[in-house]
């Protein structure tokens, strides 16, 4: 009886630690996926001043817009957790889509090599940072799946893991189904 009480208690402090050690792993592996996002981000707020600088040069009277824009980059920058930044980024996305609009009524900046080429640029980035932020929600919805099945939450609620937040799209007009028409 003593063997088969030591047993038990030997495979559950083996489970314990696996249990830890994963959601452990799992807390990496989003930290990591959030640097993916991040380095996107930094990619994009670069971009940015150069983006405005080129569009103010003929678009100059748009000076509300270009304030707009300064303003959301600098409030996404300082943004401490995802849920800030994730709204702060959705109006940042919405405000160059504006700054896009203003620039093709302009024909001399839509045939501006360095307009086109920063255009390309930010097309770019976007594309790496929604890869990056499929990444980042993935390994988040699996970390929280994780902690948050039975019987894996009572060690996470035990050692304080918490769950983390999706980036996620805030703004309607993309959730919105684009439409087609012949």
């Amino acid at each position: 009886m003593q063997y088969i009480i030591i047993i038990i208690i030997i495979l559950l402090v083996i489970w314990v630690m696996a249990a830890y050690n994963g959601f452990v792993k799992g807390k990496n592996l989003v930290k990591e996926a959030w640097s993916g996002i991040d380095v996107q981000l930094k990619r994009r707020y670069d971009l940015i001043p150069n983006l405005i600088e080129t569009v103010k040069g003929y678009a100059g009277h748009e000076k509300k817009l270009f304030e707009d824009i300064a303003n959301l980059r600098s409030q996404s920058m300082k943004s401490d957790n995802v849920k800030e930044k994730s709204e702060a980024e959705s109006q940042l996305t919405g405000t160059l889509r504006t700054l896009f609009a203003v620039a093709e009524s302009y024909p001399q900046i839509k045939s501006n090599e360095n307009f086109m080429e920063l255009q390309k640029s930010l097309e770019r980035i976007e594309e790496e940072m929604q890869l990056a932020r499929r990444y980042y929600n993935g390994t988040v919805r699996n970390f929280n799946t994780n902690i948050e099945t039975f019987p894996n939450v009572l060690i996470s609620s035990a050692f304080g893991f918490k769950k983390y937040d999706f980036f996620e799209v805030e703004d309607a007009a993309e959730r919105k189904v684009p439409e087609v028409k012949f």
